[in-house]
């Protein structure tokens, strides 16, 4: 489970960088792109859609990084058996 997570993790990573990437600051990046022809989608909606996948992408990645959390494998066995052992009192080193 915890692969699972972890590669889901990276995808989502790697898309929304390539979301982030298609963008651009000043209103242009994709949406400059359709400006000139008459398409479907008009400006406005393409720039909707970029930053409506943008805030789904990284909530999704805040909700698979909090989730990563509750399945990371623990050996909670090992711990609960290992007792610390009671050792003497610790001697000093002398250099002779």
């Amino acid at each position: 489970m915890y692969i699972f997570v972890s590669v889901l993790i990276l995808i989502v990573c790697v898309l929304l960088s390539l979301v982030v990437l298609v963008q651009n600051s000043k209103g242009g990046g994709l949406a400059s792109n359709f400006a000139g022809s008459s398409q479907i989608m008009s400006v406005r909606k393409t720039a909707d859609f970029l930053e409506k996948a943008t805030w789904t992408l990284a909530i999704a990645l805040l909700v698979l990084s909090l989730m990563s959390v509750f399945v990371i494998p623990r050996n909670n066995a090992q711990n609960l058996t290992t007792q610390p052992t009671q050792q003497g009192p610790v001697q000093p080193m002398h250099n002779n």
